[in-house]
């Protein structure tokens, strides 16, 4: 079923992590985040095969990391409409919904908008990490997934501050006590 992120967040069961992927036409890259919601750590990326292989894959990370959503990276265009790499990245959404025989759950999934992700990863091996154009090819889609998810993460962590705020603005009733 396709969530909004916070609708996503509240489903997770006590205990259950959100996958990032980055999905593209030759891999997936995969990132996980911790228990607690706070930071994503990029995991792998699964070369793409046939969609029943790439699903089984998927399903193995799943029960490996008690995955309860999953934030699927969607390439928006500059000015935010969606073109063919978004609409395929939609179809292998809707695809993998409809085998929950292969993942061995109802697939709960919100997208991110990751425009300009891969791009501020590579800019950064390149900068920060100084890293060589083999190994950011092999590292560059997981990391893209951490990115992506690590947006998501933070975006939920502003989400439950202004929240907090709210609260903490409606208890105060100007007398300084709780």
């Amino acid at each position: 079923m396709i969530h909004t992120l916070p609708e996503l967040a509240a489903r997770l069961g006590r205990g259950q992590r959100l996958l990032g992927l980055d999905v593209g036409t030759k891999t997936i890259g995969m990132a996980v985040a911790d228990p607690g919601l706070v930071v994503a750590s990029p995991i792998g990326t699964l070369r793409r095969t046939k969609f029943t292989q790439d699903a089984r894959e998927l399903a193995k990370t799943i029960r490996d990391y008690s995955i309860g959503g999953l934030v699927i990276g969607l390439p928006l265009n500059m000015d935010g409409s969606e073109g063919p790499r978004a609409e395929s990245t939609r179809a292998f959404a809707n695809n993998l919904m409809g085998r929950a025989d292969l993942l061995g759950w109802d697939a709960e999934i919100a997208f991110w908008d990751e425009r300009l992700s891969t791009s501020a990863v590579e800019r950064f091996m390149i900068g920060e990490a100084d890293m060589t154009r083999k190994r950011r090819d092999e590292v560059v889609d997981k990391m893209a997934a951490a990115y992506i998810l690590q947006g998501a993460l933070d975006a939920l962590a502003h989400r439950r501050r202004m929240e907090q705020q709210e609260r903490d603005d409606l208890d105060d009733d100007g007398d300084g006590e709780d």
